[in-house]
């Protein structure tokens, strides 16, 4: 698996060298270019050498910076396993820049290529949200004269929990509504609206997504009896063409009898749905079940 599930495939160049000893613009928010104010009141903390203020103090500045490559994802949290909730560069490489007003060591190490950093910075522009530092043209690997701030301690990625709160996401993300599904378009945070694209959404799998094939590959996923079925696992039909393929995330049994199942799906016409499924419970249905390898077990 890659060490970077936040970021899909670079689809642009690799990343520059030369062109990275660009320095930020400083964003003045009242302030002179000639420095970086700590707001009064503000309670610094040292950090790995650097300099943060404390959570609850406003920010006296921010600065802009170029990016590079494509399809880098921004997250909710400084956390690269929490959900997308937008994407820059997605069609150009480097086609947009970032303006971060702190950033977050996370002790969970990304790289792409050569280039590596444990920092996620907040970003306020193009999109809000946390993105990891080695989508930004520098040749640091954190953000010169951005303040930094301690992060909580590196949580395990990839978890059962994680995979059914990454699916919950999509039932009221559209305005409150669930994200519609089509197989040829691309939520705002990268991934395709149809079924694998979901399912991949909510594993943390690189966007756009893998495909349901892709999904039931053995390295990827291993195949289980039905009755073994745990929160998280795949229910997946990988028979046919992308018409009649279709996969579902298991998250309970209804009852004891395991008659049905409560599941997260992504369908034609509804959209994302959470309901109770038949899926694969019927002598020589092409629904088999599948536990992903991230879980461990």
């Amino acid at each position: 698996m890659s060490p970077h599930p936040h970021r899909a495939p670079a689809s642009g160049p690799s990343r520059p060298t030369a062109l990275r000893r660009l320095l930020p613009t400083l964003t003045l928010l009242g302030l002179a270019a000639a420095g970086f104010a700590v707001p009064a009141g503000a309670t610094t903390v040292a950090h790995s050498g650097a300099t943060g203020i404390h959570p609850a103090a406003e920010r006296a500045a921010a600065a802009t910076f170029p990016t590079w490559g494509t399809r880098w994802v921004v997250h909710a949290t400084p956390d690269i396993a929490s959900p997308s909730v937008g994407m820059i560069n997605r069609n150009t490489p480097g086609q947009d820049r970032i303006t971060a007003d702190y950033q977050v060591d996370t002790g969970r190490r990304v790289c792409e290529g050569a280039a590596c950093s444990t920092f996620m910075a907040h970003i306020t522009q193009p999109v809000t949200g946390f993105l990891t530092v080695v989508a930004v043209d520098i040749p640091e690997d954190r953000l010169p004269g951005v303040p930094v701030q301690a992060g909580p301690p590196a949580q395990p990625s990839g978890s059962r929990q994680q995979t059914l709160q990454r699916a919950a996401t999509w039932l009221t993300a559209h305005n409150g509504r669930p994200v519609p599904y089509h197989q040829g378009s691309y939520w705002r945070d990268g991934y395709r609206q149809d079924c694998s694209g979901f399912a991949s959404m909510a594993l943390g799998l690189p966007a756009p997504g893998t495909n349901t094939v892709g999904l039931a590959d053995r390295g990827r996923s291993r195949p289980l009896p039905m009755n073994e079925l745990q929160p998280g696992d795949l229910v997946i039909d990988a028979i046919g063409d992308n018409n009649t393929r279709h996969v579902v995330i298991f998250e309970k049994w209804d009852d004891s009898s395991h008659r049905s199942y409560t599941a997260y799906e992504q369908r034609s016409v509804h959209g994302t749905s959470h309901r109770s499924l038949t899926y694969g419970l019927s002598p020589g249905s092409e629904y088999k079940a599948y536990r992903p390898l991230q879980y461990g077990d």
